[in-house]
């Protein structure tokens, strides 16, 4: 899988020596759920224990740590919306978030990165220790992301949205790209959405 460093116009993780581990998903927004399984590039063995982080923005287009930069005033308890979980002996880690909105310049995405070699879980709900293999984003189909767009809570977001084909890091790969299968978890677009990948990396 190609890996995609962050987006370096706008800060992403605040500075700490222990990060988040349970993802902090308290924001409004329609269901997320992901599914990514993590495999060794070259094997395609499912790697067990490894930490998958991911962290994005809220359905207003604000990170935790940073609100503000998008444009809206709202809480910030710095952590929400970041997080991760270790995966399971299939390689398999679901995390329950919901669906991303946008800010100037970015297409809807998800950070995400992947550790491996002893990660150390903390009483505080944190992360310490590992070695980082993968940085990447996670991408979502136009078509979806347009629907998703219409609901009130995403509409709020005045902000001009970047599609998929106008964003500078998505580079039309799919889903060796990061680009997210898709399934409707109900009929409407409100009831949210399944996400699954398969994430190769260098183990």
């Amino acid at each position: 899988m190609h890996t995609h460093e962050g987006d370096d116009r706008r800060p992403l993780l605040p500075r700490r020596t222990a990060r988040p581990r349970r993802h902090q998903r308290d924001k409004t927004g329609i269901p997320l759920q992901l599914t990514l399984t993590v495999v060794d590039d070259s094997t395609c063995a499912p790697l067990n224990s490894a930490l998958v982080e991911i962290w994005h923005c809220d359905a207003l287009g604000e990170y935790s740590g940073f609100v503000g930069n998008n444009g809206h005033d709202e809480p910030d308890n710095g952590t929400f919306l970041r997080g991760g979980v270790l995966t399971g002996s299939d390689g398999v880690a679901r995390i329950t978030s919901v669906y991303p909105g946008w800010y100037r310049g970015r297409c809807v995405h998800i950070h995400v990165k992947v550790h491996t070699d002893v990660v150390t879980l903390t009483d505080d709900g944190s992360f310490t220790g590992g070695q980082e293999l993968h940085t990447g984003q996670l991408f979502f189909d136009e078509t979806i992301t347009t629907r998703v767009a219409a609901l009130a809570v995403y509409a709020a977001d005045t902000v001009p949205r970047t599609t998929l084909a106008q964003d500078s890091i998505y580079d039309d790969g799919g889903a060796a790209s990061g680009l997210l299968t898709l399934t409707a978890l109900g009929s409407s677009p409100s009831a949210g959405y399944a996400g699954t990948l398969t994430l190769g990396v260098e183990s």
